[in-house]
C-alpha cells in the first residue's frame, strides 16, 4: 500500500484507499481535496477528546475541562501530532505550496490530520475513528502537565502564589522605549515576600507583563 508506513503509525489500515488519498490531498493539488473530510474529523475529534477527558478526570470542573479540550484540539497540538506521524511527507500539494514549505505549515498539517480522522470514520465507523484519535492523544496526554496546559504565565504565577498563601505580584512599567508608533514596554514583576523581581520586554504592556511573569514562574519552578 502506498501509505503503509502512515497506516502503521496510526494503527489503521484502510479498506478504501481512495479515502486516505483524499484526506491527504490539499486544495492546491486537486478539486477532490480534503476540506469536507476535515469538517467531519473536527467534529469527531472534539467529541472524542471531550468524552475522554470527562471519563478520565472526574474531579476536574467543567470550566477546566473546556480549557483542556480547547488546547488539545487546537492547531498547534494537531500540527505537533501530525509531525510525529511524518504526515507532511504524505501530503499531495500543488507546486506552489510545496515550494513555500506547505508540508511543514501548522495549518495544513492540522487540517490534514483532522481529515485523516474523518476518513477513518467513513472507511469504518465512529468507534474505529475514536480509537485512532485516542491512540495519538493518550500518549501525548501522558507527557504534559494538565494543570498548566493553556494557562498564560500571569495566571500560572498567580495560582502558584495563591497556593503558597502569598500576595499576587505587582506589575509596574519600568521603561517605555521608542517612538509613539513603535513603542517597547519594559515591565517589572515584583513578589515582595520572596524578594523576587523579574523583567519583561514587549511591544505592549500586556505582553511585557506576561514575559515578566513567565520569568518569575520559571525561577520558582525550575
Amino acid at each position: 500500500m502506498k501509505h503503509a508506513a502512515l497506516c502503521q503509525r496510526i494503527g489503521y489500515r484502510f479498506a478504501q484507499p481512495q479515502l486516505l488519498q483524499r484526506a491527504l490531498t490539499h486544495r492546491s493539488y486537486s478539486a477532490a481535496h480534503n476540506e469536507r473530510l476535515e469538517f467531519l474529523g473536527d467534529s469527531l475529534l472534539n467529541c472524542t477528546v471531550a468524552k475522554y477527558l470527562y471519563d478520565t478526570y472526574p474531579d476536574i470542573p467543567e470550566g477546566d475541562l473546556s480549557r483542556l479540550r480547547s488546547n488539545l484540539v487546537n492547531q498547534q497540538t494537531l500540527a505537533n501530532l501530525a509531525q510525529q506521524l511524518h504526515l507532511g511527507e504524505h501530503l499531495l500539494m500543488g507546486e506552489g505550496e510545496i515550494k513555500s514549505g506547505g508540508a511543514a505549515r501548522p495549518s495544513i498539517l492540522a487540517d490534514a490530520l483532522e481529515a485523516l480522522f474523518g476518513a477513518v470514520w467513513l472507511d469504518a465507523d465512529f468507534v474505529a475513528a475514536q480509537k485512532v484519535v485516542l491512540g495519538l492523544y493518550v500518549p501525548y496526554l501522558g507527557g504534559i502537565d494538565l494543570r498548566t496546559l493553556g494557562k498564560d504565565p500571569k495566571t500560572l504565577l498567580q495560582e502558584y502564589l495563591q497556593g503558597k498563601k502569598l500576595s499576587i505580584p505587582k506589575y509596574e512599567v519600568a521603561e517605555i522605549k521608542g517612538e509613539a508608533h513603535a513603542q517597547t514596554f519594559v515591565v517589572s514583576c515584583t513578589i515582595a515576600k520572596l524578594n523576587l523581581v523579574t523583567q519583561g520586554e514587549g511591544g505592549s504592556r500586556r505582553l511585557a507583563e506576561q514575559i515578566a511573569a513567565a520569568a518569575a514562574y520559571q525561577q520558582l519552578n525550575p
